[in-house]
Order: C-alpha cells, then structure tokens, then sequence
C-alpha cells in the first residue's frame, strides 16, 4: 500500500486517492494509491499511526455518495469505499465502545457506553 503523507488538497497524480479522516475533533488528509490500496488491516493500521492512536481499538466508517455512513472492517468494503470514494475518500473513527450518531449533513461522536 502506497501511503504518502500529505498535507493539501487535490492531487495531480490519477492514481492517488485524496483520504480525510476524523477521529474526535481531529481531522488528517493523507493519500492512497487507488489501484494498490492494500488490505484493510493495513490501511487500520495507517489509520491508528495517522491520528497517533496505536493502541485504541477503533471502528471505521465511511460516508458513501449518498452520505450514508457505511462499516469499513474487511478488505471487501474496505475496496468498495475506495472504489466510490470521487474525489475524496471521508471516513470517520471512532472508539469502540462508543455510539456514532450521522446525519447526511452531520456527524457527532458521542462517546457514550453501548449495551
């Protein structure tokens, strides 16, 4: 998986992949390699060394084209987010243990205990 790093918008390569993830308040762009995205493990993995959070177990979503927020914990709909994401890639993390409230036009991350 190609991660490079980066800090701006648009890219001018036609392979790279424009990522924005939030985890709390925090939000951090980065790029991806749209024909070699890799496996989901990894790109978890590049998620918890992005946001600086190597050992919080976390959920990942994503917002589909039609805002909907979508599951992303396997290789399969790890590839389908990425094969949709046009021209941004937008996925949301959050702890596990937590509720993730979304609406099409806005995402809260209470942290509140699920039973």
């Amino acid at each position: 998986m190609n991660r490079s790093h980066r800090h701006g918008a648009g890219s001018g390569c036609l392979g790279t992949m424009e990522v924005k993830s939030k985890f709390g308040a925090e939000f951090r762009r980065f790029s991806l390699e749209r024909s070699k995205p890799g496996k989901f493990e990894e790109f978890y993995g590049l998620l918890q060394h992005v946001h600086k959070i190597p050992n919080v177990d976390v959920l990942v979503g994503y917002a589909d084209i039609h805002g909907d927020l979508l599951p992303i914990n396997n290789d399969d709909n790890y590839h389908k987010a990425v094969s949709t994401a046009n021209p941004l890639l937008r996925i949301f993390i959050q702890k596990k243990g937590c509720v993730l409230e979304h609406s099409k036009n806005n995402v809260r991350m209470p942290c509140l205990k699920t039973l």
